[in-house]
């Protein structure tokens, strides 16, 4: 290397070279330098001038962007109203805080500090780090609907040292009477990943916007979403709000009117209790369905503010099942409720009412013995003493001469084992079977034991409570109604199911004296002066007697009570169902239901029986959950299992419903009534043309 530096060194001081000959290098390289720096420049003159010119607009909005920020507003929900436009679903105005996590520095610390200013217990801080966990980056994530004015003041101060934290005014959903609605409106939620990645609307992710989760508010969304609305404000480098500049009101959804009454919605909800029940009323002529009440419920507010996990785990365990809608989706035998409806397939086949059979207690067919629920039997049994002491050894005794087919087709007649055409998000359909229904499912013969045991609601029978109202509004009205929740002030038209009044005043009269008369629900007849209540008890069987009376013991073990009724008794308007899971028989549904129709005619008195009532449970549904709430988070504190997305929540109410479908295997041999009554009836009963008059006397 030092070599060829010293030859290059010695060429050069060898060569001459003159000074004209160092100008002229001079000047040429002079030229190339100006010749290019002027090409620069022109480029720099012209991309200046384009950005100047044609681009001026582009820029001018970068940099509005950075002085004013443009969001949208979530529209309020529309309002889910009563039939006398109270609200079931409303909004109301709230201070909220929430926080977008691609946003954070320091989620951890940014955590920490809203846990500080809000108060919040370990349990509520463990929900908080839950919902971050499962959100994504560009998701906001409610931290609190339920802010008072101190806390929002507080967040709104400190927010240069909380990015990605937005405290907002706006509308909540509320729901009034909380639990009493759960499962019939359903709840609101913040749009979940998968429903923004089917549906790129921004709206979704706009912090403060729920969409319908479930029931109506799901079922209705479009309706009920409205418009957005769009804020500009002017703001600080750090995003802070120095001034609203311009504001384009959103526009609410469009309101949804119910049938419900929504006093009897509450009433029937609470008065349910401690049970886990259902309780559908309707109107018989309009269809209108005024009450669709299933118990335990959850409470939507929660819901839509996001259930944390102590509730959830509170729910979770609860064998009451909170999350399955009793009046769609629960599926029981209906027991002696079918009674009525069996008479009728017997008045249509052309059987004599008067035709009787003598009850010993049980009645053999072959080798085999038939029991009746009451062992000491009825004496001689008519229909209508067939229908008003509930004897099975009667049903028993024509319905095999009538046949199963005749049967089958006036149940179905009647709405057992039908579908409605109701706007929820799914029923459960049951099943009214027959010998060819048993042949397509098993394969097998009809037998004379499934005769008896559908003969009395049990065996392979299954229905809802829905079915059993509009069992007892048809039997009602002799009209083919059908139950309709949406609110239509035109009243429809139902054909008439064909029936001759000599027949339905009949059935009305013998479902009139199992209340006011000698028939098994004495204690349901109303306290209100001139109206009569008809109704029709059952008991159904759970277990067998080997492994439980169904009367006490386990409560998975308990019978299922049933009760149809309708009123007034010589003018029907309302139909009723009431099933009460493992209540231990009827005595646990007339009794709601006699309460639920007293509401109906004097809402007062029903008011002062529940009053009372509820200071024996620990108060309304609301206050139970709450003080249950409170002993679950002393004994789990952040140790209850997290709630999951939710998909996971879908599936876990899918599995409730599955747990909660009665088990359809072969039946082998005929069902052992349970008793219809508390007390034992005497052996002999005065036909209904000597019975005592309404309000007379009753075993009970």
């Amino acid at each position: 290397m030092l070599k060829w530096i010293r030859e290059r060194f010695t060429q050069t001081t060898r060569r001459h070279v003159t000074s004209g000959q160092l100008a002229n290098s001079f000047d040429r390289r002079a030229m190339v330098v100006g010749a290019m720096q002027g090409g620069l420049g022109v480029l720099l003159a012209a991309r200046m001038t384009w950005i100047a010119v044609a681009e001026n607009e582009h820029f001018k909005t970068l940099a509005e962007s950075n002085r004013v920020n443009l969001s949208l507003i979530p529209p309020r929900r529309g309002l889910i109203l009563d039939r006398n436009n109270q609200p079931l679903a409303a909004n109301q105005q709230y201070y909220r805080v929430d926080l977008i996590p691609e946003r954070v520095a320091d989620i951890d610390e940014t955590l920490g500090k809203l846990g500080q200013i809000l108060r919040l217990t370990p349990s509520e801080m463990q929900d908080l780090k839950d919902k971050v966990e499962h959100s994504q980056g560009f998701q906001p994530v409610e931290i609190s609907a339920r802010l008072d004015h101190e806390q929002y003041d507080a967040i709104s101060i400190r927010l240069p040292e909380m990015p990605g934290v937005l405290p907002q005014r706006g509308f909540a959903r509320l729901y009034p009477t909380g639990p009493s609605v759960g499962h019939l409106v359903g709840y609101v939620g913040a749009a979940s990943a998968e429903e923004y990645k089917k549906d790129r609307n921004p709206l979704l992710i706009t912090p403060g916007y729920k969409l319908g989760k479930d029931g109506l508010e799901k079922r209705f969304e479009e309706l009920l979403r409205g418009t957005p609305g769009a804020r500009r404000t002017e703001v600080t480098a750090s995003g802070r709000v120095v001034r609203d500049l311009e504001m384009r009101e959103d526009v609410p959804g469009k309101p949804l009117k119910l049938t419900i009454d929504a006093g009897l919605q509450d009433y029937a909800s609470r008065r349910i209790g401690p049970e886990s029940a259902a309780v559908v009323v309707m109107d018989c002529y309009t269809g209108d369905l005024l009450c669709m009440a299933s118990m335990p419920s959850f409470d939507p507010n929660s819901f839509s503010d996001g259930i944390g996990r102590i509730e959830w785990k509170m729910l979770s365990d609860d064998d009451h099942v909170p999350l399955r809608n009793k009046v769609l989706r629960g599926l029981f035998p209906p027991g002696s409720t079918v009674k009525p409806m069996v008479a009728m397939a017997f008045l249509e086949a052309g059987l004599d009412p008067a035709a009787s059979v003598g009850c010993s207690g049980g009645l053999r067919v072959g080798n085999r013995v038939f029991h009746c629920w009451n062992r000491r039997g009825h004496g001689s049994v008519d229909m209508a003493k067939g229908i008003y002491q509930s004897c099975d050894v009667y049903f028993y005794h024509f319905a095999q001469k009538i046949g199963m087919e005749k049967i089958a087709a006036m149940a179905r007649r009647l709405g057992l084992g039908q579908s409605f055409d109701l706007p929820v998000v799914g029923q459960s359909y049951g099943t009214v079977p027959d010998p060819a229904w048993k042949e397509r499912k098993y394969n097998k013969p009809w037998a004379v034991f499934d005769t008896v045991n559908a003969t009395i609601g049990q065996g392979y029978m299954l229905v809802n409570p829905l079915q059993q109202a509009v069992m007892a509004a048809r039997i009602a009205s002799g009209l083919e109604v059908q139950p309709r929740l949406i609110h239509d002030p035109n009243p429809p038209q139902f054909k008439s199911l064909g029936f001759s009044q000599e027949h339905l005043d009949f059935v009305h009269k013998a479902m009139s004296d199992v209340v006011n008369g000698p028939g098994t629900a004495g204690k349901a007849r109303l306290p209100v002066e001139n109206v009569l209540l008809a109704g029709k008890t059952g008991t159904a069987q759970v277990v067998g007697l080997n492994i439980s009376s169904g009367k006490g013991g386990l409560w998975k073990h308990r019978d299922h009570g049933h009760f149809i009724c309708f009123a007034p008794f010589d003018k029907p308007r309302y139909a009723c169902a009431v099933v009460v899971q493992h209540g231990g028989g009827s005595g646990a549904a007339y009794p709601i239901a006699r309460d639920v129709m007293t509401y109906l005619f004097d809402p007062a008195k029903a008011w002062e029986v529940l009053h009372g009532m509820e200071a024996g449970w620990g108060g309304t549904p609301q206050q139970r959950m709450a003080a249950r709430f409170r002993a679950y988070e002393s004994q789990y504190g952040t140790g209850a299992p997290k709630v999951g997305t939710d998909a996971d929540v879908q599936q876990t109410a899918e599995r409730v419903d599955a747990a909660g479908t009665p088990s359809q295997g072969i039946v082998n041999d005929a069902t052992a009534p349970r008793p219809e009554v508390d007390l034992p009836q005497p052996a002999s009963s005065p036909s209904p043309a000597s019975s005592p008059a309404p309000g007379g006397g009753n075993p009970q």
